[in-house]
């Protein structure tokens, strides 16, 4: 074992499961944002050169609200949203420590409250269905649920990484 490796701890399974929900978030979000680019293309396409699809609209839509969703997760797990952290950075270690605990509980709270309204929305609207692709509306919903619960993942692995660190 290299000195390296003796100096490291291992990851936690929570900071490991956050690795790995990551990773397939990242690999969604690109496939998702290709998806879109294909299908904005093939509607401008469709548009100008034969009949318009009447479905490219509406998904692509769809698409780009999952792709803010998985965005905004892979962001949240790379700590690269837009912070203020002036008033932050001047606070001694353990009050820094516990204003990044209080900011990451507060941002549970809200994905909570997504992830809940989420799934109360696909129950309440399951009978509704999209104009132009006619697939139930509880399947656009899902990603509400689903992306609140990685976030909400990802706000737990940083305040349990937060304390870890010395």
């Amino acid at each position: 074992m290299s000195s390296n490796e003796a100096g490291k701890a291992k990851p936690s399974f929570l900071h490991s499961l956050s690795d790995r929900v990551n990773a397939v978030n990242e690999a969604a979000l690109f496939v998702t944002l290709v998806a879109m680019v294909t299908v904005t293309v093939l509607q401008v396409i469709f548009r100008f050169f034969f009949n318009a699809l009447s479905w490219s609209e509406e998904l692509a839509c769809f698409l780009l609200v999952l792709a803010s969703l998985l965005g905004a997760a892979v962001a949240f797990k790379k700590g690269s949203h837009i912070a203020v952290t002036f008033f932050l950075d001047k606070l001694p270690p353990v009050a820094k420590k516990v204003m990044q605990t209080v900011i990451g509980l507060l941002g549970m709270v809200f994905f909570a409250t997504v992830a809940y309204y989420g799934a109360t929305l696909m129950g309440s609207e399951a009978g509704q269905r999209s104009p132009a692709m006619m697939i139930s509306m509880r399947w656009i919903y899902l990603m509400y649920p689903i992306m609140g619960a990685v976030i909400l993942l990802h706000f737990a692995d940083a305040i349990v990484t937060t304390w870890e660190r010395s």
